[in-house]
Parts: structure tokens; sequence; C-alpha cells
């Protein structure tokens, strides 16, 4: 994992190639007087702009060439902590790959689309996303610290087109009996104040017939200072209260991680992984079972990973369904079944998340069905 470099004489370009990313004076500033544990300093001070990264890294040709294309493109932005976590001379370094442009964005296949998972055709009223029957997506921004660059959302993230009217939000989950299970998201619900977030909760709490509270978010992993105590504290007065956070690769378990879902769980608010799988990021076996057992050290249940949606400009992050189907057979009995995930498709074009998983099921007559285990051996199992 790499970290910051504290030397003062740095060139991103000749550093070795394990080698952290070096602290900017200001940086080194808000280390000593405390500012860089604080969220809203963390938010503030995103690298933002090709120059400052610049400072920080040495581009690749793909990687310059994609902040020189013009065309419409993900905004882009990195909070200093998680640019501590990349690799300044290394393109190829995972988590680098998920968050710097690269001129491959900016090539469509056919089979992309603008909005991969239908959102726009089910949404009811602007920011609601009424798919399933017994729940709904509330998008209540558009605005994320990081902007990963596999974004399902591209379209709307980032664009300041995004800005929901609560009041009609409000009045149709009141109308609409049958919601019992509302998941806010976004952009990213947590570079909300903690005043304006509980407003919103609060609003939903007030609906009888609204019984679960969820938030998505991947402040956790890119600014895990966002989790205070008075936010945990705030969040535990609406239970039953969950949150699902965005993790993709072993090297975002940090120390600060790790405090922040510690923090979460010790104010009984269960959290769930959702991992989307992309190329050269951790399409290795071992990679991801390393991912799904350190979250169990944080007490973070796998949950889902996420075949990368068609959205435009993403085909060179997208896998084969085969590769996904490989690493569910290297978890599969070679790890406790609580860091085993369910691997999902979202149907192009709003058909849901559909399941997907490796064939153990060989036969099946009226009196037996023959199984294979984990480690490919058969078992036949009779009925009667």
């Amino acid at each position: 994992m790499a970290r910051f470099n504290l030397s003062h004489s740095f060139n991103p370009c000749e550093a070795e190639p394990q080698s952290g990313i070096i602290f900017p004076k200001k940086w080194l500033d808000a280390k000593e007087n405390g500012d860089w544990d604080d969220w809203r300093w963390q938010f503030r001070n995103r690298i933002q702009d090709i120059e400052s990264l610049k400072t920080l890294v040495c581009l690749s040709r793909e990687e310059e060439n994609a902040f020189k294309a013009s065309g419409k493109n993900l905004p882009f932005a990195i909070t200093p902590y998680y640019m501590s976590l990349l690799s300044p001379c290394n393109p190829h370094d995972p988590i680098r790959k998920t968050v710097i442009p690269r001129i491959e964005e900016f090539s469509t296949s056919q089979h992309e689309m603008v909005d991969p998972c239908g959102e726009d055709k089910n949404s009811p009223v602007p920011g609601l996303v009424h798919r399933y029957p017994d729940r709904v997506l509330f998008l209540i921004n558009d605005t994320c610290s990081v902007y990963c660059r596999y974004c399902t959302r591209s379209r709307v993230v980032g664009s300041g087109e995004l800005r929901p009217e609560f009041e009609h939000i409000y009045e149709y989950l009141k109308q609409h009996t049958e919601i019992r299970d509302v998941l806010i998201s976004g952009g990213d619900p947590l570079v909300f104040s903690d005043d304006r977030l509980e407003r919103i909760i609060s609003r939903l709490r007030q609906i009888p017939h609204i019984e679960i509270i969820r938030l998505g978010s991947k402040i956790p992993v890119v600014m895990p200072q966002r989790i205070t105590d008075d936010l945990v504290n705030m969040l535990k007065r609406y239970h039953p209260f969950f949150m699902s956070i965005h993790f993709l690769h072993p090297d975002e378990i940090t120390p600060e991680v790790k405090a922040a879902c510690n923090k979460l769980a010790d104010a009984g608010i269960p959290t769930f992984s959702q991992t989307v799988l992309l190329k050269g990021v951790n399409d290795n076996p071992q990679v991801m079972k390393t991912l799904m057992q350190k979250l169990l050290t944080l007490r973070v249940r796998p949950y889902y990973i996420y075949q990368c949606d068609p959205v435009q400009g993403t085909s060179h992050f997208r896998t084969s369904v085969k590769t996904g189907l490989n690493i569910m057979q290297q978890l599969r009995g070679h790890t406790t079944g609580y860091a085993i995930p369910t691997y999902v498709i979202d149907a192009p074009g709003g058909g849901g998340k559909i399941p997907v998983s490796p064939d153990y099921v060989l036969s099946e007559d009226g009196q037996k069905v023959t199984l294979k285990n984990y480690a490919g051996e058969v078992f036949e199992y009779y009925f009667d």
C-alpha cells in the first residue's frame, strides 16, 4: 500500500515504484495542526485539476491525454487522504486506475448506455427511482468527494443538474404505502452536513410505513474522517438504519477506515460492502478473497460483487462473467461463508439485480440430485 513520502525533494516521475505520494507543505501543516483529520478540510482540499495532480504523480500518456480530450466527461476529484494511497509513478496501481482519468473513457462501444440501470425511466418524480415493489432509491445530490471513473451515474454526478424537490418525494412516499425501504444515495449523501442529512432522515422516519432506512456511500473509504462521533450519534437515533459502503481493494483497508467502520458498528449500524468487479483492479481471486476477509475484521458484511455496468466509456474496466464466476468458486469453501458476497449483474435497461453463481447442481431426477462441491467432488442427495 502506498502512503506518503515525507521527503521535501520529490519528483514523482523519478520515484521508486512503491514509494508514496509526497505531502505538499499545506498538507504537512494540516497533519501537524490537526486539520488533516477534519473531513471538511479534506473535502475543501481535493485535487481537482491536472496541474495540482502533476505535482503529486507522474501521469502516463493515456492519463494526460484524458485531461486534454474534449467532450463531456466525468468530473475529477480526489481527497488528499485517498490520494495518499496511490502510487505516484505506477499507472497500473489498482486504486489509481479507478480515480485518475484515462483516454479510454472517451471510447464507447455499441452496447454501452448513458443510463445502464434504467433509473430515469423508473423515476416517478425527479430524484426518486421506484424499480422494485417495496423499496425506492432516493438520490439526494450529485456530488461526491471522489469521482470513480466507472460510475454508473456518470450522466448526472458532478453536473449540478440533480436538484430534487424533496417535498414532492416525501409526498410520493406518503401516498405509496407499499414502500417500506428507502435507500439514500446520490452522488454521495455524506457530503451533506449532519444537520442537512438529519432533516432528510427524520422526515423519512415520520412516514409510518417506512420501516428501513439505508444509506449508500464511498466516503468511509475515501474520506473516513467524515465518520465522526456526532454523525454516528445522530444516525443511531433513527434505527433501524443500515449503511452500504463501496469497497474495491484490500489497499483501502487502513487504520483510518477501520476506525470509521468500528464507530458505525459500535453505534449499532449494520454495514455491508458493495464491490464492483473491475479489470486490472480486483479481478484476481486472491485479491478479492483478501478484501472480503479484511472486511469482516472491520465488522462489514460482504454483500454484493457487481458486474461492472455497461455505462459509456467503461469497456476497459469490464471483465467477462466467467471471471466473476471463477472468483466465486475460489471463495466458496475456501473461506468462511460470512466472507462470500452475492455476485450480481444489474440487468441493462432496468431489469434489476440478477444473481449469478457457479453451477453446483450437475443433474436432477425424481429421486436424487447430483451435486459438485467446492473441491470438484461429486455427491448424490436422495429425496427419500
